[in-house]
Order: C-alpha cells, then structure tokens, then sequence
C-alpha cells in the first residue's frame, strides 16, 4: 500500500505506474491545514478521472472529529474510493461512527455497502482494543500498524531492530486473523537502508502480515520479492492440491504426498502458497 500525498497532483496521476498493490491517498499527516479543503477536491478529481485499472484504492481521511472528516468521507465516498482508512483508531465506536457516515453518503447516492474500512492502529489504547477494532464493522477488511505515533504514545524510540514494535505487530496480527482480515505493517523511512528494509519486509511476513504500507515506489520490488512464493514452494504446493483433488476425486477423506499422511495445517499454508503466487503474477488462475 502505496502513500500519496493528498496535495500532489503529479504523484497521483503516476502512482498507479509502479505497479503497487493499493494506492492510499492521504488527506491527514501530509496535508497541512491551509490545505486540506484544496487536497480533497484534488483527490476526489483523481478518484473520477485517473483510470488507475485493478489498483485498489485508498484514501486516509481526517477524524471525524475534526472540521475535515465528514467532509472528507462524503468527497471520496461520492468519488467510489474502494477503502477509507481511519487514522489513529482507539476504539470500536469510532468505526461504528464512520460506518454510519459512510452509509449516510452511499444511501445518498444509491451504492449502500459499496465502500470498505481499514483501520490504522496508532496508540498503546488502539493496540488494547485490536480486535474490538478488526470486529467493530462488517465493511472492516483490514488493520494497519503505524509505528510513529504509536511509539511516541509509548514513550519509545524506533530502532532498527524493532523490539519496540514486537507486541503491537503481534497483536494486530492476532486480532486481524481472528477477525479473518487483513493485516498491513507499518511504513520504513530510511530510504537509504535497504538492507535493514528488506530485513523488516522478511520478518513481517514471518509473523504473519498481508503486506506492508511504504512511501516510495523504490519499495514495491523488495516486498514483492520477500512475499512471492520460490519455486520449490510452489511446486510443493501444487503437489499437495493435487494430491487434495485424487483424494476428492476417490472419495477419500485421507491425504498422502509421497507416503506421508497431510493435515489441515499443511494444506491451508499450500493453498495460501498458491494464492501468493497467482497474486504475484508468478502463476495464472488456470495454472493454480
């Protein structure tokens, strides 16, 4: 998930370009307050005009507790963004709260549940109510971890190797699977440290996380690479599909590779391996 400012039009006309996964437009931290009113007709213009293909499209609006939230809701709502992410989330009512602003706007223009929510989780209160979070709407379809803000509510400092994020990664992850969606790690800055980037990208993916939101197209190969699927994997996964549909096919409730008997667990992260790879473009549909 790519971050663009709200106020750049050049950015968002070429952002799509570079091929990441989600564009998420920002109407919050990178927008100073002379300029918000003037951002969100820029970004509602983008989201009418700029044919940005399958990219899925997000945009950070202002809390709705400021003069800029609802305003910004109703913009991009009537523009068909395909996700608002709330930032700074604490608690469940104030999804419940975009929610019922989002329907307002959709019932206004006849798409009721059209539009999607992520949640940006950036404060030790948000980390404690996680899942209440991950489960407060059905238009939820992701948590996001946003590492600056949270370590400044937490007293700590951001480090290279990240044990201050360790407890905040791990918990969006849990509330996000128990809530059965997705979870997105937070942004790395240095973009003269590649190294250490790839590093963190791995690590995410170890614990579980969908992805990662990033700032600079220079970041999209290093992710793609560390999320895609090798060659062995797949080919491992594709023997045990196989293997699922003789057994289907037999009738029998009993999987076996080469001899060994296959349990659920192995079979879910087979078909997750597939998945990846489809979605990496390393396989077609057909193929898979």
């Amino acid at each position: 998930m790519m971050f663009v400012p709200g106020n750049n039009p050049g950015m968002m006309a070429d952002a799509f370009i570079y091929g990441p996964d989600s564009i998420m437009l920002d109407l919050e931290d990178s927008v100073t307050m002379a300029e918000k009113d003037a951002a969100r007709l820029l970004v509602h213009n983008a989201l009418k005009t700029i044919d940005y293909g399958k990219t899925e499209m997000v945009v950070r609006v202002n809390p709705l507790n400021t003069p800029y939230g609802k305003k910004d809701v109703e913009a991009v709502v009537k523009a068909g963004v395909h996700v608002i992410r709330m930032p700074k989330t604490e608690t469940a009512q104030e999804v419940i709260e975009l929610e019922q602003e989002i329907e307002r706007v959709e019932k206004e223009i006849g798409c009721l549940g059209r539009t999607k929510i992520m949640a940006a989780i950036e404060s030790t209160l948000g980390i404690i109510n996680a899942y209440a979070i991950a489960t407060a709407s059905k238009r939820m379809m992701g948590i996001a971890l946003g590492a600056e803000d949270y370590c400044a509510n937490l007293k700590a400092q951001r480090t290279k190797t990240g044990e201050e994020l360790q407890l905040a990664r791990q918990t969006i992850v849990l509330a996000a699977r128990a809530a059965g969606i997705d979870a997105l790690d937070t942004v790395f800055s240095n973009l003269n440290d590649m190294e250490t980037f790839r590093n963190e990208v791995e690590y995410v993916k170890k614990l579980g996380f969908d992805g990662k939101s990033i700032i600079n197209p220079r970041q999209i190969e290093i992710i793609n690479e560390v999320f895609a699927p090798t060659e062995k994997e797949i080919e491992k996964a594709r023997t045990i599909i196989a293997a699922i549909k003789e057994a289907e096919a037999k009738g029998s409730g009993v999987i076996a590779v080469k001899g060994k008997m296959v349990d659920r667990p192995v079979v879910l992260r087979a078909q997750r391996t597939i998945e990846l790879a489809v979605a990496s473009g390393i396989l077609t549909k057909e193929e898979a």
